[in-house]
């Protein structure tokens, strides 16, 4: 049986498949010095960094955005407008 790596790059993405630490979650979920993303702690690819203003801008667009889809204002609603009559000559 091979040993396979357990964390490493694929074409430039990070994953890391090691069994995960609370303090391993923390540390990677909260870097301060960091950019806006950082690699999971868990898995493939990339997280938000919640030390970061910009994660926390990028949360709150999202859920603006699913509170406005989900019906959040009835002001706009589409169903509420009655039906159109479209009449196609040829």
């Amino acid at each position: 049986m091979s040993d396979k790596p357990s964390s490493g790059e694929v074409f430039g993405i990070p994953y890391n498949f090691e069994r995960p630490s609370i303090s391993r979650m923390l540390k990677s979920y909260w870097q301060p010095g960091d950019g806006m993303l950082v690699e999971k702690p868990f898995g493939i690819g990339y997280t938000l960094n919640l030390a970061n203003w910009r994660s926390w801008v990028a949360l709150a667009v999202v859920g603006a955005l699913l509170w406005n889809e989900r019906g959040g204002s009835d002001d706009d609603a589409v169903g509420d407008e009655d039906p159109v009559e479209v009449v196609v000559e040829d």
